[in-house]
């Protein structure tokens, strides 16, 4: 049966069905206190994707990019010393103090063990210093949450892409510039929500289509221009008319693309090759419901950002994936892993994880920090197995007894993921941002903290007009310039492997920085909410992310196949 709860955070209601309790049961937790939202937000507050600090290494002292301040109380390790025998993650274990609640002992850890500086798998990454949270990848520079990729720059949400930039969700792709969710495309641009598409500008909801333009809701069409056909010398003649070599031509063309989109229909959420699911950007998952920008998922709710397939029998995972199975309220864990519950950054094949961070391949573990290859853990300290799961199980009793109260009132006992005033970083500099964008007096009144970033310190010697405006007028020597951002005025470089990629796109270099080139793709992005509202052509009711007061044109699945598909 199912039941109605007040979320202990927003205070909004949220339903806990059969199911739900069926997953809870068997995998022997609670049923959450805070809704599905809530809980989403509380995760992604834990992590920070792409706000990065100069800072040096408190081990082998060099110069070091990291995600944490060089004025932070934090001891922060290069990627290389971490992952080092020249420390020892035990050295730092102490004893369980039943007089004092779960959650301050583990605050106490997390700030004493060193942390890493960027969140990759270290050993896979060739001529790449300045990506986080990535794997298995080459001559790569600020990609983000990317697995497999090869000369990608300024992107994120990535699985094996190759000689691409400033792309979020992109997958199977390569020689891509300006995307949003695309998937095994090759020399596409400025496109959205496509897949097997070749030389296309600006198409959105294509597949398999080459040489076309503007267009949306095509199979297999070629040298179309906003859907309508074209022979091939008369396409080519037209494209040319664009002037997609200058700012000013992909300016009008992104302009007259985005009106032309809102003509078409859109379906009701962005999905392919599923049975039962509920979401949006769900691909090639079953039985998965209340899924947010995921692959290969089943049996699974409430999860989001699983870039690398399989992930079973899960709840509430945000971020990765790729053979994981029986996890339940975690963040960035993959590859392998086995009941995991409450945790972060663990990984590889780590089994039988609970309150956990930066675990890797352990088993057994409970309220540890940055152990590695290790099992019977607590807090940092080894046991014999009777012990430790008799410690447990103490543990879990004291938290119900004796629960963490934070400053908001808000009870953390079993079953809650950790408090989010145990964070190492600013509300501001998380990726919870992102998805749910708070002010600063926002945030404060919820108890979130917030800190004044720092801007870049160097002076601009191009602004505005001085910018070259057309790709085939910029000299070598724009590499030596600081570059203002249109919006923002922050200063910017670019790259050597960034002006060769606009070269061979043809593309003009960018006007905006980094960071809003990001925002701007972001904003193309459906939130991860779900709205009532109804077909506009047949008036059925629909759960879609597209809310009743945005103006694109809502299709259910039957009427959006039958004129579309």
């Amino acid at each position: 049966m199912s039941e109605h709860r007040t979320c202990q955070n927003c205070k909004s209601q949220f339903t806990i069905e059969p199911a739900d309790f069926d997953f809870y049961r068997k995998i022997d937790v609670p049923p959450p206190t805070w809704c599905p939202e809530c809980r989403y937000m509380r995760r992604l507050s834990f992590f920070n994707e792409r706000v990065l600090y100069k800072r040096k290494c408190d081990l082998c002292s060099k110069n070091i990019i990291a995600m944490y301040p060089a004025d932070s109380d934090l001891t922060v390790y290069c990627n290389s010393c971490w992952w080092s025998d020249a420390w020892d993650p035990l050295s730092f274990g102490r004893k369980y103090d039943p007089t004092r609640t779960f959650f301050a002992q583990f605050r106490e850890l997390v700030r004493a063990v060193p942390r890493v500086c960027l969140e990759v798998n270290y050993p896979t990454l060739i001529n790449s210093d300045y990506i986080n949270h990535s794997a298995t990848s080459k001559n790569c520079y600020l990609i983000f949450t990317a697995d497999y990729c090869e000369n990608v720059l300024y992107s994120s949400i990535l699985a094996n892409d190759k000689d691409s930039m400033d792309c979020i969700m992109l997958g199977e792709s390569e020689l891509c510039y300006g995307n949003i969710n695309i998937g095994k495309c090759y020399t596409t641009h400025f496109s959205e929500d496509s897949n097997s598409c070749r030389d296309c500008y600006f198409v959105k909801d294509c597949t398999g289509c080459d040489n076309c333009f503007g267009c949306m809701g095509l199979r297999n069409k070629r040298y179309h221009i906003f859907n309508q056909r074209y022979e091939k010398k008369e396409y080519e003649k037209k494209i040319k008319e664009f002037h997609l070599n200058t700012h000013h031509g992909l300016q009008e063309a992104r302009k007259a693309t985005l009106s032309f989109w809102l003509t078409r229909p859109h379906k009701f959420i962005h999905d392919r090759m599923n049975k039962n699911i509920t979401g949006d950007y769900v691909y090639n998952s079953k039985n998965a419901r209340d899924m947010f920008m995921v692959r290969g998922a089943e049996d699974c709710r409430f999860c989001q950002i699983l870039t690398l397939p399989s992930t079973k029998d899960t709840y509430d995972l945000s971020i990765w994936g790729n053979g994981v199975q029986r996890v339940y309220e975690a963040l960035i864990v993959g590859e392998g892993a086995d009941q995991v519950k409450f945790s972060m950054r663990c990984w590889p094949e780590c089994r039988g994880v609970e309150y956990c961070d930066l675990v890797m391949s352990s088993s057994d573990m409970f309220g540890c920090v940055g152990v590695r290859k290790k099992q019977y853990c607590i807090l940092n300290q080894q046991y014999v197995k009777e012990d430790y799961e008799m410690l447990c199980g103490q543990i879990r009793k004291d938290m119900d007894a004796n629960p963490y109260v934070d400053a908001g009132g808000r009870a953390y006992r079993y079953g809650e993921f950790f408090p989010q005033d145990i964070s190492l970083h600013t509300y501001n500099e998380s990726y919870a941002i992102d998805f749910f964008p708070l002010t600063r007096e926002e945030a404060e009144q919820r108890g979130l903290s917030w800190k004044e970033l720092p801007g870049p310190s160097a002076s601009p010697t191009l602004r505005g007009n001085t910018i070259p405006g057309d790709i085939l007028d910029t000299p070598d020597t724009i590499l030596d310039d600081v570059l203002e951002c249109g919006t923002c005025l922050r200063p910017f470089r670019l790259v050597p492997a960034e002006l060769s990629l606009l070269r061979r796109f043809g593309f003009p270099v960018p006007d905006h920085c980094f960071y809003c080139r990001y925002k701007q793709r972001l904003e193309r992005i459906n939130p991860p909410r779900l709205h009532a509202r109804q077909c506009a052509k047949c008036g059925q009711d629909i759960q879609t992310p597209y809310s009743p007061e945005r103006p694109e044109i809502i299709y259910c699945e039957r009427c959006y196949n039958s004129e579309v598909a």
